[in-house]
């Protein structure tokens, strides 16, 4: 194992709070593989950079050596993850929560060392738990304990319902600690309490307490929300290289510098430092971080082409080499039916959002009517979607 301090200095890169870092290093001094805990819900199919953060922390802990579990929570899914929720979760069914479990089961080994990873599911010892287990894991937590919880405090504040299933959740996700004798436990911002809660329960099985290690929420593209894909700020770590290159480079100069932090092992610090005192320019930076970030879910030559494809298009205004194209029947097609052919909007609501935004234009005239019906000539014309999307669409020649 590594020294202590070396090893303190990857664990702690980009980490919001540990809890305790004494504790921490105590149980680094051990000499020994430490249990390393971190937990996902199988409720969205995809993975975007956001899901990205906890997966690179849970990485380094493997480069030192420690023991990772990828814990899928199969059975706690179907209740829903309440943090952060100003209502009610509807619950998922069993098929759904499988599906997303096997999807996610692809996608984490673009981070994770396949041969060191043990993927494990909450379901294995949750479902045994019967009535008495359910009992006596519910009699060690008190109702005024979880109502210290911020989202359910306020949504009772509010008249607003509140669950004792929900209150199930924390209680189930600290039970897995208890199982898994989990030495640290890794979550997001949000996750904080549930973490504190394996803490609890730990103790009052008369074990040595979980270190737990939250890590930042990643903005999205917006710098604002949380990434997510229901508000199209994300970056999906299996989305094409051009696309994921492009997104990357549309972020704030302040952005990228948490994206540095969070999603690569580079010196952002003196990079910054570059920047600001002009011996390099922003531009070029964010460029390398797209470069970066696209080669770690390809490869360097992918990730180069990407680079060239954005600077030919973007930066010099020409087309891309690759623009699809769409052949219609009719001489008259809604610009809807063309975004949702083209693939340049995925759903009817989601084509009139980017009109409404003024984000769509044909042959460089902006369309401001998404109900507008586009005369198709056998030439073809250039539909344009955002800054990064274009399609060919013409009509079937007579």
């Amino acid at each position: 194992m590594r020294p202590v301090e070396e090893q303190l200095e990857l664990i702690k890169r980009g980490a919001d709070e540990i809890i305790s870092i004494e504790e921490l290093k105590a149980k680094l001094k051990q000499a020994k593989p430490l249990v390393i805990k971190a937990g996902f819900d199988p409720s969205a199919p995809d993975l975007h950079l956001g899901h990205t953060v906890l997966l690179r922390k849970l990485k380094h802990f493997q480069d030192l050596g420690h023991k990772v579990f990828f814990l899928i929570g199969d059975f706690t899914g179907r209740i829903g993850d309440p943090s952060g929720k100003s209502k009610t979760r509807p619950q998922l069914t069993q098929e759904a929560v499988d599906e997303n479990a096997k999807t996610y089961k692809k996608q984490i080994f673009k981070i994770l060392d396949e041969t060191k990873t043990q993927i494990v599911f909450n379901s294995e010892w949750c479902a045994k738990l019967g009535t008495e287990g359910i009992f006596n894991l519910a009699s060690r937590y008190t109702v005024a304990r979880m109502m210290e919880r911020d989202d359910f405090s306020k949504r009772y504040a509010n008249n607003e319902p509140v669950s004792i299933l929900e209150f199930l959740y924390p209680l189930l996700q600290g039970y897995d600690s208890v199982v898994m004798k989990a030495d640290v436990e890794l979550g997001g911002t949000d996750q904080k309490f549930n973490l504190l809660v394996g803490r609890d329960l730990q103790r009052s099985w008369g074990m040595e307490s979980q270190v737990i290690l939250t890590m930042p929420i990643l903005e999205g593209l917006d710098g604002v929300d949380k990434m997510s894909k229901s508000l199209n700020n994300y970056v999906g770590i299996s989305e094409a290289p051009e696309e994921m290159f492009g997104k990357i480079m549309s972020i704030s100069d302040t952005l990228m510098w948490k994206y540095y932090e969070l999603l690569t092992d580079e010196d952002h610090i003196s990079l910054k430092k570059a920047v600001e005192d002009g011996s390099a320019h922003p531009k070029k930076v964010k460029s390398d971080l797209a470069k970066i970030i696209v080669e770690k879910y390809y490869n360097n030559d992918t990730a180069e082409k990407a680079r060239l494809g954005f600077e030919s298009v973007f930066a010099k205004g020409e087309l891309p080499d690759d623009i699809r194209e769409f052949v219609f029947g009719d001489e008259k097609v809604s610009l809807i039916e063309i975004m949702i052919t083209a693939a340049l909007a995925s759903s009817k609501s989601e084509a009139r959002r980017l009109v409404e935004q003024n984000a769509v234009s044909i042959d460089g005239e902006k369309m401001p009517d998404a109900n507008a019906e586009i005369t198709l000539n056998e030439s073809g014309k250039i539909i344009k979607v955002g800054k990064r999307k274009f399609a060919k669409i013409l009509r079937a020649a007579s």
